[in-house]
């Protein structure tokens, strides 16, 4: 089952109404930028969520541009415990602050872990090839390595680089502590 997309101005006149705002991004893109009054439900914990407590009222969901919230909307209309109106915001939260509804921002937190790889692979990709091009062509191992990561993540879903970021001290308010083990 696919949900129905409404506009920012309908999702905003549904929730003056009491209706409940879910946002599934990952914690990260969620304690940078957020909808005020919206409840955070990673879609990585979709499986463990109750939908309960929405009582009838109808559930709106977004995610940052509207594309991750469409293509996982019959998952999302599979939690919901008994017939309800849902709806997906369309555009997501950019098309929220486009219409110019208000935007909850902390610079305080980090950046998305995701843009943090990218600017830590092509960071690495770039000194490694100029230190190939003028230093020594060793270097060119940089790169080589940094693609190997890239296409590694892309095919297994696993990201080293993320896993160390997540560990960073900027990254502590969102990811917490690194556990150590027993």
């Amino acid at each position: 089952m696919s949900l129905p997309t409404i506009k920012p101005a309908e999702a905003r006149r549904l929730l003056d109404s009491g209706a409940l705002l879910i946002d599934i991004r990952e914690a990260d893109e969620h304690a940078r930028e957020k909808i005020p009054g919206a409840r955070h439900l990673p879609l990585s914990k979709l499986d463990e969520a109750d939908f309960a407590l929405h009582r009838g009222q109808p559930v709106i969901f977004h995610c940052k541009s509207g594309a991750r919230t469409q293509a996982n909307a019959p998952r999302l209309a599979a939690k919901l415990s008994e017939p309800c109106e849902a709806f997906i915001v369309e555009g997501g939260l950019d098309a929220w602050r486009k219409a110019g509804l208000p935007v909850v921002n902390d610079q305080r937190q980090p950046l998305e872990l995701q843009r943090q790889v990218q600017i830590g692979a092509g960071s690495l990709a770039v000194v490694g090839t100029l230190l190939g091009l003028f230093v020594s062509p060793w270097f060119f191992a940089v790169p080589a390595f940094v693609g190997a990561g890239l296409f590694t993540a892309g095919v297994t879903g696993f990201c080293g680089m993320a896993r160390i970021l997540m560990r960073a001290p900027w990254n502590r308010s969102v990811y917490g502590a690194p556990r150590r083990a027993a």
